[in-house]
């Protein structure tokens, strides 16, 4: 592979960036001072796609033209397609903080910001690593799932992206009385928490283990109530019950309705049972940091 500023001799790393403008922070100024980082650290961006009126290169685009990094800038949601539509790979791809979670860029950088972790890898050799992701039925699941009728305020966090103020204040109401009163789900096979179940239960993947947590229906309701969970866009901050690490995770619906799923914040259509697995990334992610799951 080519290299950025190791050897002055060596070919410069080509690279291919993709951004989403609908993400948390991927405005134009914010792309423009990630392509300056890139000329500064000494790679050649060659090609900027913008998802998803571009769609995410596959394996064979990548090697027909000779990428030796892709890279993503955008959410959770965008990284997902991007990741997946790569898998199998053979190049390194480059997760930046570009959307308002940014949870695999945190795992794979720490906490900073596109332009900063560009910087350094400028200034580094080339390190990868293949974490562990949850393997699932409906794919590939980089940052984790959420299961149960938590997963309503999905909805919310949209109509504040959309900033549709009707559409927000309904989905609220909604998302409240649902997560309260909706079809609970249980962590099945394992002495897991509640017995009745909770209205969301968190799958994240560490190198460890699939952490799970569960967030009963009160909790959500009144986490709600304080204003938190809007002004953050997520409750998984909020009270919960700490489900253990587990190398496969087993979700069922007790009241047998098919439950609300997210992978990666995206939805899925979720059945009365769903299994997740521990599994390999089978892409290397470029990590500015010692990997540490």
């Amino acid at each position: 592979m080519a290299h950025a500023n190791g050897d002055p001799g060596a070919p410069r790393a080509k690279v291919w960036l993709v951004c989403n403008e609908a993400s948390g922070s991927n405005d134009i100024a914010a792309v423009e001072a990630l392509k300056e980082a890139f000329a500064q650290a000494g790679f050649a961006l060659e090609r900027i796609l913008r998802f998803p009126d571009d769609p995410a290169p596959d394996p064979q685009e990548l090697d027909a033209a000779g990428v030796d990094i892709l890279s993503v800038f955008g959410g959770d949601g965008t990284t997902h397609s991007v990741v997946t539509s790569a898998w199998g790979w053979r190049g390194a791809l480059l997760v930046l903080p570009g959307g308002t979670m940014n949870m695999l860029a945190k795992r794979l950088h720490g906490d900073v910001p596109a332009p900063e972790i560009v910087l350094k890898l400028g200034r580094m050799p080339l390190a990868t690593a293949r974490p562990q992701v949850i393997h699932s039925r409906h794919g590939i699941g980089l940052t984790g799932a959420l299961a149960g009728p938590g997963t309503v305020w999905n909805e919310v966090r949209e109509a504040m992206r959309a900033v549709n103020i009707v559409e927000f204040v309904t989905s609220t109401r909604e998302a409240i009385s649902q997560s309260t009163s909706g079809p609970k789900v249980v962590c099945a096979d394992v002495d897991c928490g509640r017995e009745d179940g909770y209205a969301a239960i968190t799958v994240v993947p560490t190198d460890d283990g699939l952490e799970a947590n569960g967030y009963y229906a009160e909790s959500l309701a009144d986490y709600a109530g304080q204003g938190i969970a809007l002004l953050n866009r997520d409750f998984r901050d909020g009270p919960h019950d700490e489900l253990g690490l587990h190398k496969t995770v087993r979700l069922v619906c007790p009241a047998g309705q098919p439950m609300g799923l997210l992978i990666d914040g995206e939805p899925f259509e979720g059945a009365v049972e769903e299994t997740f697995e521990l599994g390999p990334c089978e892409v290397d992610l470029v990590t500015t940091k010692e990997f540490d799951g």
